[in-house]
């Protein structure tokens, strides 16, 4: 369970996921000038632990929050976040229509989803559902100050709205849960995860930090998704 900060490299951090509430690792990215986070996390006190862990290394908190994909315990928090929200178009699309559904249905059409959901949400904390403040399509740039981030569409047999994030100076890519499989199922589309291998294995990065496991070798992510 993730309580602590974890540095990666000189300007990337992680505050590891947690498998109980299945809340997934959150990045951090400082700049010169500008501070990133990447996804907002599952809940107002999910997000509110990832600050005080920012706080407690004197850390800015962030500028601005890139979102890796729409699945709730990466981005029901924003309506906390801290600065802006940023996401690629169809994630923008896929949170509104959920929060049209909750609307109509209540807040059971979503704590019916999974038990950690139920976790996360227990003691009536209340469901927002938020739609991003800056929406791209095919890639957005960030200019943080002394260091570049890409956030940028990929292919992914989890979903179909997958944005992965790439820290060039830093040999760093976080890619949320594009690789695993297709929720609730867990199964993964091989073709899918083909295409994925390659749009990572042409990247210059070392680390690759996947939603709710530890950093790791990108090779090993890679040879992963071809398996």
């Amino acid at each position: 369970m993730g309580e602590v900060l974890k540095r990666l490299t000189d300007r990337v951090w992680v505050y590891p996921f947690e498998e109980e509430r299945d809340r997934p690792n959150l990045g951090y990215v400082r700049g010169d000038r500008l501070c990133m986070a990447v996804d907002a996390g599952h809940s107002d006190d999910h997000i509110a632990a990832f600050y005080r862990a920012l706080e407690d290394r004197g850390l800015p908190l962030p500028d601005v929050t890139v979102l890796t994909h729409w699945h709730w315990d990466h981005c029901f928090a924003m309506h906390a976040a801290h600065g802006l929200t940023l996401a690629n178009a169809r994630t923008d699309g896929h949170l509104r229509r959920f929060k049209a559904r909750v609307a109509r249905e209540g807040d059971g059409a979503f704590l019916s989803l999974h038990e950690s959901v139920r976790r996360e949400y227990a003691a009536g904390r209340p469901v927002v559902i938020v739609p991003a403040d800056l929406v791209y399509t095919g890639e957005a740039r960030l200019e943080l100050g002394g260091c570049t981030v890409r956030a940028f569409e990929a292919p992914s047999p989890h979903t179909d709205d997958s944005t992965l994030v790439h820290i060039p100076g830093e040999g760093v890519l976080f890619v949320g849960d594009a690789c695993g499989g297709a929720f609730p199922t867990g199964e993964r589309d091989a073709a899918l995860a083909m295409k994925l291998a390659g749009v990572i294995s042409a990247l210059d990065a070392k680390i690759c930090v996947e939603g709710h496991w530890v950093a790791e070798d990108r090779d090993e992510v890679i040879k992963d998704l071809l398996s």
